[in-house]
């Protein structure tokens, strides 16, 4: 039995009712969110009291309170995990950005593992040319929030999205080049 079959019988079990079915998904996966949230918080960075933990934590507590969800797999969890994680972060940037002091100053994440310096409106930036890409291409954005935000390999969104891995490379790049354009509009295109 592979490593995502136990998890994706659970998330069954969790999808018919079993509220402890979800607890033990959490458990078997909560060193992989941590890491999931600690590369999260280490690419964008706005943190002054969020830590990877807080992020684990709040995530699983939005995952749990919205009966509505139903993963259909492991990869799915992970997608949805990646997607909470990433709104708890524009939220708590937003947050600060709104403070009536130190509002776009840059904000210092403290934990264990981690230390990074970033200015909250960066984030900002980026979900905002992320949501711009959604518009022109929302596989494209897809393969972004999967890749980047959730970590995944380029096999496992390509199999998520159903195309082939060639696909998912060449969108991949495609996504790339047009976030990287929305976020220095200054510089000349080759």
């Amino acid at each position: 039995m592979s490593e995502s079959e136990p998890i994706t019988e659970l998330l069954k079990s969790a999808r018919g009712g079993d509220a402890a079915a979800l607890d033990a998904v959490f458990q078997r996966v909560y060193a992989e969110l941590r890491e999931l949230a600690g590369a999260q918080l280490r690419r964008t960075g706005p943190a002054d009291t969020l830590n990877t933990t807080a992020v684990v934590h709040e995530a699983y507590l939005k995952l749990v309170k919205s009966p509505s969800l139903a993963f259909e797999d492991r990869s799915h969890f992970y997608s949805v995990a990646a997607r909470v994680m990433r709104q708890i972060l524009l939220n708590h940037a937003r947050h600060h950005m709104a403070a009536k002091r130190g509002g776009g100053r840059p904000l210092t994440l403290n934990d264990d593992d981690v230390a990074v310096e970033v200015e909250a409106g960066r984030l900002m930036e980026i979900d905002g040319a992320l949501s711009r890409l959604a518009m022109v291409d929302e596989r494209l954005a897809r393969v972004v929030e999967l890749r980047f935000f959730a970590g995944l390999s380029v096999v496992e969104v390509g199999e998520i999205l159903g195309v082939t891995d060639r696909t998912i490379k060449r969108d991949w790049q495609a996504a790339r080049a047009f976030l990287y354009r929305e976020l220095h509009p200054d510089e000349p295109v080759a």
